[in-house]
């Protein structure tokens, strides 16, 4: 047995919360927040900041942590924090509390811990990829696409501070695991990864038998082929591992409710704000330039499959190939407002009634009509996908450039894994980066916008 030394890294965790939490005690002396007791609050806070913080695993930060995940954590904790301040109000009997001060100092700290978090992630990606600090010693076992890119990664990305040491690969002659674990304790490799596919079971128990009995990490990587190449969930019913295909975060209570509180208050803005006035002039232009209703209705599948009736303002003439076929380019049957309002895609404004409704999300996979989505669901591998959450306005497949019509295979085959990358990987924080995009989008125009 040789074991891998210890790591001053392992001190950057308890240092984080020990800042953070001088943050949040020292900031409350900078307000006239007018607290009977300080200290109970001081000890309030803090006992409530390592609570949240556990339960957001708002300091399990890794090498590999992308910018835009420490953004999601931190706006996730203020949210938490925040709920947890106010209801101290009430729960300890602060009449005299200043909501103005409480306001600031809540504002400080977000600013503070938030720069504090931004600085730290940069600095140390600093320290691994210009003074090679910081580091961690890997080899690759097993030789295929998947292993190919992921040297091409470490040999890449310095600031994730891998030292990419050498490659084995199984149909070498010469290979045997032996070799590769005298290596292991040779070159003092602190993780080792492996191609599942590349290994036999007896080889993959020696390696991990081998690992936990010298402390090193060992990581897989999924063969393409296999069903570990999906994102798993991992639980246990009783003693009995499972795993499920498929984790959908907005199945989970908290996500559901956050997103549809933010469905409720974003809809009722835009109908109050927008559609309050905007509605009765697109009324009269659509009435004078053609006979028909000022809304168009249409059946549409949304969550669970299930049928709901989708509202537009009307952008083309009556007529009954509506619920049959989509808009194509230079369709006849648009009207001159009707193409205005389907490039600047006002159009769709009315579906914010859906949102408030319950049928619709501000955003989501865009819903088809039925007759389409009859057809796609028999063509299309893991089209019904789309239907384990709410429909939307708009989409991470709109921005995207899968919008409008379906002109190849290949249109909506595009459309469909986009909407499944945000059914898996959905934050309010990706909801707000698509409703900018499309924003903006609106604004320049789409090509395929007709």
């Amino acid at each position: 047995m040789s074991y891998k030394k210890g790591r001053y890294s392992g001190f950057l965790k308890p240092i984080s919360y020990l800042i953070d939490l001088g943050i949040i005690n020292g900031a409350v002396f900078l307000f006239e927040i007018n607290l009977m007791n300080v200290y109970m609050f001081s000890i309030y806070i803090s006992l409530m900041w390592i609570t949240i913080s556990f339960i957001n695993h708002f300091y399990e930060i890794q090498r590999h942590t992308r910018i835009i995940q420490i953004i999601t954590l931190l706006l996730r904790q203020m949210v938490f924090f925040v709920i947890i301040i106010y209801a101290y109000i009430g729960f300890f009997k602060q009449p005299n509390i200043s909501r103005l001060g409480l306001a600031n100092y809540l504002m400080l700290i977000f600013l503070l811990i938030s720069i504090f978090k931004v600085l730290t992630l940069v600095l140390l990606k600093k320290y691994r990829s210009v003074l090679s600090g910081n580091t961690r010693n890997i080899i690759v076992i097993g030789e295929n696409e998947k292993t190919r890119q992921l040297i091409k990664t470490f040999n890449r990305r310095l600031d994730f501070g891998y030292k990419f040491k050498g490659d084995f690969s199984v149909n070498e002659r010469d290979f045997s695991l032996e070799k590769c674990l005298r290596y292991i304790i040779d070159n003092d490799i602190d993780e080792i990864y492996f191609s599942v596919s590349a290994l036999s079971n007896k080889q993959i128990n020696q390696l991990i038998d081998f690992a936990d009995n010298n402390l090193r990490e060992l990581k897989f990587i999924p063969d393409n082929k296999d069903i570990f190449s999906r994102k798993l969930k991992y639980e246990y019913y009783d003693y009995i591992p499972i795993l499920s295909i498929r984790e959908i975060p907005l199945q989970e209570s908290l996500n559901k409710f956050l997103k549809r509180l933010f469905d409720i208050l974003f809809s009722s803005f835009i109908i109050v704000f927008v559609l309050s006035w905007l509605t009765p002039i697109l009324a009269i232009l659509i009435k004078i330039e053609s006979k028909g209703p000022v809304f168009f209705k249409q059946s549409r599948n949304g969550f669970n499959y299930e049928e709901f009736d989708c509202y537009k303002f009307r952008s083309m003439t009556p007529n009954e190939n509506a619920h049959l076929h989509q808009a194509t380019k230079g369709d006849q049957r648009i009207t001159k407002i009707g193409a205005f309002i389907r490039k600047t895609s006002i159009d769709e404004l009315p579906q914010f009634f859906n949102v408030l409704f319950g049928n619709m999300s501000v955003v989501g996979p865009r819903p088809h009509m039925v007759s389409h989505t009859n057809m796609y669901a028999q063509r299309v591998d893991k089209f019904m996908v789309r239907h384990f959450v709410k429909p939307g306005i708009t989409g991470l497949a709109q921005i995207s450039g899968f919008r409008g019509e379906i002109e190849e295979e290949k249109d909506i085959i595009n459309r469909v894994k986009y909407d499944i990358f945000y059914i898996e990987n959905w934050s309010l924080l990706l909801d707000l980066k698509i409703m900018l995009q499309t924003f903006l989008n609106a604004i320049k125009g789409e090509e395929k916008a007709y």
